[in-house]
C-alpha cells in the first residue's frame, strides 16, 4: 500500500507540474514504474491506456513475446499503429424515458473490436482464436481450459456495468464494455488485468454475468498463439500495412465512422431543424451535464475508453520513424500531438475546471479511476463511495446555463470540433504524403 501511495503521489505531482489530465500523467508514470510479478501466477501487471490495445499488448508481453528489432515486448503504441491507428466516430443516442447519450469513437474500427483484433494479429503473424458461446457452462469451461493452457493469458469481453468495480448504475447494464485479461483464479475469484497496477479480482458469478450480458460479444474469448519473437522484417511489413490502413480509413466518406463524423458533429451542435441537433435534444438542458462529462471522460479519462489516443498514436509514429528509417514520420507525429492538444482543449471547454460543478465532477472521476486502477481490490469501498457521489452529481436535472450561455457554449464547441476536423484532415494529408512517397 505504501508503494501505491507513492505511485499515486507521483501521478498527482506530474499533473500539477505539467497540467496534464490524470490519464496522461498516469500513462507516463505507470509505464516507468516497475511492477512485481504475481507470486501465484508469475503474471506482471503493466498498466495501459486503451482497453483493446492494452489487453493485446499485456497478454503477449507476459508470455515473453518480444520484437527482434528492440529485444523488448511490443509497445501499446505499436499495437495501436499496426492495427490501423486512429478512428473517428460520433453518435447521439436518444431513447424514450432516458437522457441522451453521446458516443465518441477514437480507434480504427472502434465499432468492430473483434475484427480489429483479428486484423492486428494477422499482420503480426500471430494466431488469434475467437470463441463465442451462448451458454455459461461452456463459456466457463473454455475459460478454465485457456487458463490451464501453455499459451498467453486469454482475453474475455465483459459488460462495464455488470463487472462491478466501476460502480456504474444499474440502468447502464448492457450499454457496452471491452476486453480484459483473465490471468488466474484464486479461491472462487478471477484475477483481472484491466490496466490496473495492483491486483484486481472478481467473483466467478460476476465475471460470468458480465461476459454474458451483451449479445454482440456474448462470452467471447480470445486465445493468442504467437511466435516467441516478432522478426524485424515482419514488424516492418505490419507497420507499413498499419500506416496504409490509417490513411485509407480516415479518408473514407462515412460521417459515422471516419473523419466526416467530426464535421457532422460540429453541424449538429447548432442545427435547429434536426431533433438530434443539440439545440433541440438539450433544449431544456436535461441530461446536458452528464453528456458534457461524457465528452470529458471520453477524451481525457483512462477508465472505459482510454481517451482520444492521439498522443499514443504519435508515439507509434516515432517508433515507426526509427524502425522504417523514415524521418519524415517524426514531423507527422508532432502534428498528431498538436491535434491531441486540441482535443484536450475541447474537453476543457465541455467541462471546465473553472466551473464549480465540473471541477467537483472531474475530481470525483479522477478519484474513482485512482481507486480502481491504483488500489484494486483494496480500494473497492472507496471506489463505491466516490461513484455514488459522482452519479448523484451527474444526474442533476437543473439547468446549468442561461439560454444565451447555452448557445454560446454550443457555438464554442461547434467551432472547436470544426477545427479538429480540419486539423485531422491536414494530419491525414501529411501522413499520406509520407506513406505514399
Amino acid at each position: 500500500m505504501t508503494k501505491q501511495k507513492h505511485l499515486k503521489s507521483r501521478i498527482r505531482a506530474r499533473m500539477s507540474k505539467t497540467g496534464e489530465s490524470y490519464a496522461t500523467a498516469r500513462r507516463h508514470v505507470v509505464i516507468d514504474d516497475p511492477k512485481p510479478q504475481s507470486q501465484s501466477t508469475g503474471y506482471r501487471l503493466r498498466g495501459g491506456v486503451h482497453p483493446d490495445t492494452a489487453a493485446f499488448t499485456n497478454s503477449l508481453a507476459n508470455h515473453g513475446v518480444i520484437s527482434a528489432h528492440s529485444g523488448l515486448p511490443l509497445s501499446e503504441a505499436m499495437i495501436l499503429g499496426v492495427g490501423g491507428g486512429l478512428g473517428a466516430g460520433y453518435i447521439l443516442w436518444q431513447f424514450k424515458g432516458h437522457d441522451p447519450i453521446v458516443t465518441l469513437g477514437f480507434r480504427n474500427q472502434w465499432q468492430y473490436p473483434g475484427d480489429w483484433l483479428e486484423k492486428t494479429a494477422a499482420r503480426l503473424l500471430i494466431g488469434a482464436r475467437l470463441e463465442h458461446t451462448s451458454g455459461q457452462v461452456k463459456a466457463a469451461r473454455s475459460l478454465d481450459d485457456a487458463l490451464h493452457s501453455d499459451g498467453p493469458a486469454p482475453l474475455v469481453w465483459m459488460d462495464a456495468q455488470e463487472i462491478g468495480y466501476w460502480n456504474l448504475p444499474e440502468h447502464q447494464s448492457g450499454h457496452g464494455g471491452y476486453p480484459i485479461i483473465v490471468y488466474g483464479h484464486d479461491k472462487g475469484r478471477f484475477l483481472i488485468d484491466d490496466r490496473n497496477s495492483v491486483p484486481l479480482s472478481v467473483r466467478e458469478e460476476t465475471l460470468s454475468a458480465a461476459r454474458g450480458r451483451v449479445s454482440s460479444y456474448r462470452n467471447r474469448l480470445v486465445q493468442f498463439d504467437p511466435p516467441d519473437v516478432v522478426t524485424t522484417d515482419r514488424l516492418r511489413k505490419a507497420v507499413r500495412a498499419g500506416l496504409t490502413d490509417q490513411v485509407k480509413h480516415l479518408s473514407v466518406s462515412s460521417d459515422s465512422f471516419s473523419l466526416p463524423a467530426w464535421r457532422k458533429w460540429s453541424r449538429m451542435l447548432l442545427d435547429t431543424s434536426n431533433k438530434k441537433g443539440w439545440t433541440s435534444a438539450f433544449a431544456d438542458q436535461v441530461g446536458l451535464f452528464g453528456v458534457l462529462l461524457t465528452m470529458y471522460e471520453s477524451i481525457e479519462s483512462p477508465g472505459y475508453d482510454g481517451g482520444s489516443l492521439r498522443s499514443l498514436y504519435a508515439d507509434f509514429l516515432d517508433e515507426a520513424s526509427e524502425l522504417l528509417d523514415m524521418g519524415a514520420l517524426g514531423s507527422v507525429a508532432k502534428g498528431c500531438r498538436d491535434v491531441d492538444a486540441q482535443w484536450s482543449h475541447l474537453a476543457e471547454t465541455a467541462a471546465p475546471r473553472s466551473h464549480r460543478l465540473f471541477e467537483r465532477a472531474r475530481d470525483l472521476i479522477d478519484s474513482l479511476h485512482e481507486h480502481v486502477l491504483e488500489d484494486g481490490d483494496a480500494g473497492r469501498k472507496k471506489a463505491a463511495s466516490v461513484a455514488k457521489q459522482l452519479w448523484k452529481l451527474r444526474n442533476r436535472s437543473q439547468p446549468l446555463f442561461s439560454r444565451d450561455e447555452f448557445m454560446e457554449l454550443l457555438e464554442q464547441l461547434s467551432s472547436e470540433v470544426a477545427t479538429i476536423y480540419r486539423r485531422e484532415r491536414e494530419f491525414v494529408s501529411q501522413l499520406r504524403a509520407v506513406v505514399e512517397a
